[in-house]
């Protein structure tokens, strides 16, 4: 457990990510420190139970504080969803997110699962916090898959994915 504390004080080192035991309170915390991805309520109280139940991964600052959560549904063997990906603002740029997203997909390809996926506010919504987001993904190795309406007229739903180990 390396890193930067979330005051942002220190240096960054190497983030470790891991899979940890439901963290609601943390996520909570989280998405409030990002008002401007997540500044939905009733979103977010979906967010929080369901950190409650899902597979949740995490990244701990030096004295223990989590930094970074991610929430992973599993909907058939060969898929794992990114159903939620959250970094304390403060160290946003400092590679939590990108060893969050490391550590999932060795599992996940350890496991056998050939396609990681991941919904986000498509880009014909202006947003440029979302841009960012979009953005995060592709360096990752997401690929834009769809746009549609699934959260409803003036939220267009992007599914991304990222195919994993071999085709065939």
């Amino acid at each position: 457990m390396t890193g930067q504390t979330s005051g942002g004080s220190e240096s960054p080192t190497s983030w470790s990510a891991t899979p940890d035991r439901p963290v609601p309170d943390d996520v909570a915390r989280l998405l409030a420190s990002v008002p401007e991805w997540f500044g939905q309520p009733e979103a977010n109280a979906e967010y929080v139970e369901a950190a409650r139940v899902k597979e949740t991964w995490t990244v701990r600052d030096a004295h223990d504080r989590v930094v970074g959560i991610t929430l992973v549904d599993r909907h058939f063997p060969h898929v794992a969803e990114i159903y939620l990906t959250v970094v304390d603002r403060a160290a946003h740029g400092t590679g939590v997110g990108s060893a969050m997203m490391r550590a999932i997909e060795d599992d996940a390809v350890a496991r056998g699962v050939r396609l990681l996926e991941v919904k986000t506010l498509g880009a014909s919504h202006p947003d440029a916090g979302y841009a960012r987001s979009r953005h995060f993904y592709e360096t990752c190795g997401f690929l834009p898959l769809e746009e549609t309406d699934l959260w409803g007229e003036g939220t267009p739903c992007l599914f991304m994915v990222k195919p994993l180990g071999p085709t065939r």
